[in-house]
């Protein structure tokens, strides 16, 4: 039995494999627990493994790429296609297999476990600034059903507690006031906690050359940095610039018929969290590097006359991912480029 290709539809217990000869036939057909995959692609000879990259595809990865075999991981989207009739996990191992033998497929490179690790504190951190938000507004809720109306932003409302809640007055009952101390001492736990992963995250991004470059680039901070090189590592998996600007959802969507084009909003494909890092990076560069006598700030200023902020705030997102691209694919730094004065 010659396996050239090996589909695996990783389940939590069980996995589906099935195996294609060089001719696309099949030549296996298995069920196996989740630890037995392992000791079955070990008597194998080096072939083609297929998976989806979902949870836990990284790390058997990893293993199988020891073993000798050449692993490729498929967005799920990818695969569906390829699902024949009925769904179920043989015709899902059977559709992953195939979808991994055309030349056409588009696939995910293995990360390793210190990238799973930066991606991991980066979805921690973002979960407590959601429940810090959720706090917040929780918070301005029950002042509001009491008729405190606070000013927008964060450390107004936090200096407004911090009077509110050592004045003395029957504007808050005194089982309400308990509760407000209580929630805002959860409110300084969470600040510490998020403290603490941004603490982490900029000594870890010194000590990553990748990530050290990133940062000369405007509007690519630690977090920025970070969150990039824990998913696309050195983007060698991107043939271009506007290759990593459409994962990441930052080009319009395209509706052609008839042989007319038309663009449309941006597609939002992609990791949302990598996008938002990197639109609110570049509305942060914005307004200075409009004012730079520079090329990009030219561009900039040209785009602002005719577009708003908001697609200008996006525009720039798109050519910041692209220069993400062109600082790991190449090496190097990013410098700005002056404007060059035309002789007349």
């Amino acid at each position: 039995m010659q396996v050239s290709v090996l589909g695996i539809d990783l389940g939590k217990k069980t996995c589906s494999l099935v195996g294609l000869d060089n001719v696309g036939r099949i030549v296996l057909r298995r069920r196996l627990q989740r630890g037995s995959v392992i000791k079955l692609t070990a008597e194998l000879p080096a072939c083609i493994v297929a998976m989806e990259a979902c949870c836990g595809a990284h790390h058997i990865g990893r293993l199988l790429h020891a073993q000798g075999h050449r692993v490729r991981l498929m967005s799920p989207e990818y695969v569906r296609p390829y699902v024949k009739s009925h769904k179920n996990d043989d015709r899902d191992a059977e559709a992953i297999a195939e979808a991994a033998t055309r030349p056409t497929m588009r696939f995910v490179e293995l990360k390793s476990e210190a990238q799973l690790d930066m991606q991991s504190l980066h979805r921690a951190r973002d979960r407590l600034i959601a429940q810090r938000t959720a706090l917040i507004n929780q918070i301005r809720g029950l002042l509001m059903e009491r008729g405190i109306v606070v000013a927008q932003g964060r450390r107004k409302l936090e200096m407004h507690l911090a009077t509110m809640i050592t004045e003395q007055g029957e504007t808050l009952s005194p089982r309400m006031r308990l509760l407000i101390v209580d929630m805002c001492t959860e409110w300084r736990d969470l600040d510490r906690r998020i403290k603490t992963l941004d603490e982490e995250f900029a000594t870890l991004v010194r000590t990553d050359d990748a990530s050290r470059r990133l940062m000369t680039i405007p509007g690519i901070g630690v977090l920025n940095a970070s969150a990039l090189t824990a998913s696309i590592g050195n983007a060698q998996t991107f043939g271009r610039g506007r290759d990593l600007a459409a994962w990441l959802g930052l080009v319009p969507r395209q509706m052609t018929t008839g042989g007319k084009p038309r663009l449309k909003g941006i597609s939002k494909r992609g990791n949302k969290y990598l996008r938002k890092l990197i639109i609110h990076g570049a509305r942060a560069a914005l307004p200075w590097l409009a004012k730079s006598q520079t090329a990009l700030g030219a561009w900039l200023r040209g785009l602002r006359a005719r577009a708003h902020v908001n697609t200008v705030v996006v525009a720039l997102a798109a050519k910041l991912a692209r220069i993400v691209w062109a600082v790991l694919r190449h090496g190097g730094r990013f410098e700005m480029q002056p404007t060059h004065a035309v002789q007349l």
